[in-house]
C-alpha cells in the first residue's frame, strides 16, 4: 500500500514500517507482514529484556513505528510523538493474541487517512487516538 501525497501528487509515501515490542504475540507480527509491511521485533534484533530508551533509539535509526503493549512508550513526557517515528501504544481489554490482532486490524484501516509518522497513536477496543 503507499498513498500520494495530496499536495504533491508526484510523490508517493511508503508504506509505515514497525517494530514490534517483546510483549506483542507472534499474530502481530504476522498480520502486518501479511498486509506487505517491513516488520522487525525487538527479541529478533536482540533487545529483550533492554531498556525504553534503546528500543527508541532503534525505532529511531531504522525509521519504525514501535508497537506495543507498554504503556511508558505513550507518556508524551518522556517520548514526545514529535521525537519518534512514531508508537502505537495497544490497550487490549484482554491481553490475548485475537484481541491484540483485532486492535491492529482496525488500525490498519487508518492508515490510508491519518498520518502515522511522528504520531502517538492509543489503540483500545473503542477507539483509536492520534496525538501528534
Amino acid at each position: 500500500m503507499s498513498v500520494s501525497s495530496p499536495s504533491r501528487p508526484d510523490l508517493v509515501a511508503l508504506p509505515p514500517r514497525f517494530k514490534l515490542d517483546e510483549n506483542l504475540p507472534r499474530d502481530a507480527e504476522l498480520l502486518l507482514r501479511a498486509a506487505g509491511h517491513d516488520v522487525e521485533t525487538v527479541l529478533s534484533e536482540g533487545f529483550g529484556g533492554a531498556p525504553d530508551p534503546p528500543i527508541v533509539d532503534a525505532c529511531r535509526r531504522e525509521g519504525r513505528i514501535l508497537v506495543t503493549l507498554d504503556l511508558d512508550f505513550a507518556d508524551i513526557r518522556l517520548y514526545p510523538p514529535s521525537s519518534t517515528p512514531g508508537v502505537w501504544a495497544l490497550r487490549p481489554h484482554l491481553q490475548s493474541a485475537p484481541v491484540i490482532v483485532s486492535l491492529l486490524r482496525r488500525a490498519m484501516q487508518l492508515l490510508e487517512s491519518e498520518q502515522t509518522e511522528r504520531t502517538l497513536w492509543v489503540i483500545d477496543d473503542n477507539r483509536v487516538r492520534i496525538r501528534d
